[in-house]
């Protein structure tokens, strides 16, 4: 079987009949796994940090980054860099911390001294070296091919003639705006970074992340307690007001207008709130009705997103906002880190507010969360069962894509699924010519 037949056998659609169906082998093949890394995290436009987290000159950000070591650098004139941090004498981490302040970054393997803005200050024993070693920059830190900027949200890109990021993002561009303008100054990541794993596909994770199907029945505890507490204010969730949209190149989004339970630091009060937490939450939504326009705050404030931007980022807008990557390690296992983002300067109260409801339900703690890693993990274990059963269907409101897709089908992740489908089949001809 060629590799061009091989990776067609990884999708099977029929729109006529009304089946979407995946096969299993893309969730366990270290094959796949390789494939991936070069047809998708090598050519697509990959989250990277928020602009939050390098806000001044002299601050920086280090994170891995598909597999890959970056820093983040603002120099002080106030320009931001994005280089690799590999040392360009033997290729040591010049910076080993996540997260700071810092002139110049200095290699602990020989001393060479990098500027913020990537240029080599220093070499000990200089006089070892040619007076014009550096004449053309090559000893500078190297720089990532692209990177590019959007509502505060920075993505790299390793390729060497990429699509813009605004093309790129296509329909979700009007999201990232929908994010950051619940700031009147702009967002901001609070805090650090949460980090966990889970003995799973990486693409289970992006499928459920934008799944509404699954709610009822793996969150059931969580919305059993919110019923509880907050009585029958919110019961009908994903079915009156949800709807999935594709938003182009692989990117979907599930939203929901009062069609959810729980409420939103920005601006859905809830009864278990309190009364004196109220005037806060009317504060905000008047705030932004005047600014933005009543239609526009009433989506903001009483709508609920859960958006995938392909390959690997996750924006919940929900009770709480956070920015999510995942990352393969091996065709079993995935990293996750994840961030919560609130208004800059927000009210002390709402930020408390916003802090509790993210750790309530995202966090890896919270009531969401170790719900979905115990699904995704029991999905792994089940594949095991190939030769046996050998294919995931995804086929529910197929019949319904081009009218009104409601949050209950699975349309975003057939959004996803196609992109993925088109990219590594399309490394797979090049890898065969």
């Amino acid at each position: 079987m060629s590799k061009e037949t091989r990776w067609d056998s990884m999708i099977h659609e029929d729109r006529q009949q009304g089946i979407f169906k995946v096969n299993r082998r893309v969730f366990v093949d270290p094959d796949i796994l390789a494939a991936e890394r070069t047809a998708i995290f090598e050519t697509c436009w990959i989250y990277t940090a928020h602009e939050s987290e390098v806000p001044s000159p002299g601050s920086f950000v280090a994170r891995s980054v598909a597999g890959k070591p970056l820093l983040l650098s603002r120099d002080r004139s106030g320009t931001l860099h994005v280089f690799y941090n590999s040392c360009k004498h033997r290729g040591a981490l010049v910076c080993r911390d996540n997260s700071g302040r810092a002139r110049n970054f200095t290699c602990p393997y020989h001393g060479w001294v990098y500027g913020d803005d990537g240029k080599l200050v220093h070499q000990p024993i200089a006089e070892s070296y040619a007076p014009d070693c550096n004449a053309e920059g090559e000893l500078n830190l190297e720089r990532v091919p692209h990177f590019a900027i959007h509502a505060g949200f920075i993505f790299v890109n390793f390729s060497a003639d990429p699509i813009s990021l605004v093309d790129y993002l296509a329909d979700a561009a009007e999201y990232l705006d929908h994010v950051h303008v619940q700031g009147a100054d702009g967002m901001e990541v609070i805090g650090g970074t949460q980090t966990y794993s889970a003995y799973a596909n990486w693409k289970l994770l992006q499928e459920n992340s934008v799944d509404g199907y699954h709610a009822e029945s793996t969150h059931a505890t969580y919305l059993s307690y919110i019923k509880d507490r907050e009585g029958d204010v919110r019961n009908n969730y994903g079915r009156v007001f949800g709807r999935v949209r594709d938003l182009g190149n692989g990117h979907a989004v599930s939203e929901s207008v009062n069609g959810t339970p729980w409420g939103r630091p920005s601006a859905r009060w809830m009864p278990s709130w309190g009364e004196d937490v109220k005037h806060h939450i009317d504060a905000i939504y008047a705030e932004m009705t005047e600014r933005l326009g009543e239609e526009r705050a009433t989506f903001l404030c009483h709508g609920d997103r859960n958006m995938l931007i392909f390959p690997n980022l996750i924006i919940n807008d929900v009770a709480g906002l956070t920015i999510r990557t995942v990352y393969p390690k091996a065709p079993g296992y995935f990293e996750v880190s994840a961030w919560a983002l609130g208004a800059k300067g927000e009210d002390p109260v709402i930020r408390d507010l916003r802090l509790r409801n993210y750790v309530e339900f995202l966090g890896p703690g919270g009531l969401a969360t170790p719900d979905d890693q115990e699904m995704l993990e029991l999905c792994q274990r089940g594949y095991a069962a190939m030769p046996g059963p050998s294919w995931n269907d995804l086929s529910r409101g197929i019949s319904l894509e081009e009218k009104n897709a409601s949050k209950m089908d699975e349309l975003q992740l057939r959004v996803f699924w196609r992109r993925w489908h088109d990219l590594v089949r399309a490394e797979a001809g090049r890898s065969v010519s």
